[in-house]
């Protein structure tokens, strides 16, 4: 894809007038493109096999998590497997903890609110087709109260001076890829970092690294996961 080509988006959510409502507010969007919608994970699937057959696969994919037949977590991990280019946003009316870790779990890109405010959806969307993460800042917290975590001293003291500041990065959502280009780096030396900076933390994953971030001071809640390349 182009940089001057739409971003190609795809609704799921079972409720009629939250499609209606988001496409109506992307169609306004000279960068977004609804190329379908969908009312549960099953028949999302169903669709965007249709869509990738035309050529037209979405580049990020608007979810709900809770949905007749097939809810949202299982549609992400099964859409992940299939396409894993296609980023996936989680969009739901409520903070719960384990829906939260699920969905994030199963590979999603960015987690918001339905009451989310119209340009931070577009801004989650523009960051997940950048392959960034995304996080409401509510979430981010929530999250990271949850975090279970030694104190500071007992896991910042193995990092070197150049990883926290790639720590500060990834909390900012950056990919290796641009924290590379950020710091003058080949993507191969950042993401080493990247995984570096997981182990010696005792942490799985980029989401769990932004949260303790967060937990740590180094970022704001409101800061984490939220900035573009």
């Amino acid at each position: 894809m182009s940089d001057s080509s739409p971003i190609r988006v795809f609704l799921v959510d079972d409720h009629a007038v939250v499609r209606r409502g988001m496409q109506a507010y992307l169609g306004l969007i000279d960068d977004f493109e609804v190329v379908g919608e969908a009312v549960n994970g099953r028949q999302a699937l169903d669709r965007m096999a249709q869509l990738e057959a035309a050529g037209e696969l979405p580049n990020v994919v608007l979810m709900d998590l809770l949905m007749p037949e097939m809810d949202g977590i299982t549609a992400i991990a099964r859409i992940k497997e299939r396409w894993p280019e296609t980023e996936v946003v989680a969009l739901t009316s409520f903070i719960e903890e384990e829906r939260v870790h699920g969905a994030l779990q199963a590979g999603a890109t960015g987690y918001l609110l339905k009451d989310a405010e119209a340009d931070e959806i577009a801004g989650a969307i523009r960051a997940a087709h950048k392959g960034e993460m995304h996080l409401d800042p509510a979430v981010a917290r929530q999250l990271a109260l949850s975090l279970r975590a030694p104190r500071r001293q007992d896991l910042m003291e193995p990092l070197t001076a150049r990883e926290r500041q790639i720590l500060v990065l990834v909390a900012h959502g950056k990919a290796n890829k641009a924290i590379a280009r950020e710091l003058g780096l080949s993507e191969r030396t950042a993401r080493t970092h990247v995984s570096n900076i997981l182990g010696k933390l005792g942490l799985t994953s980029r989401t769990q690294a932004a949260l303790y971030a967060v937990r740590e001071g180094l970022v704001s809640a409101a800061d984490s996961a939220g900035d573009e390349a």
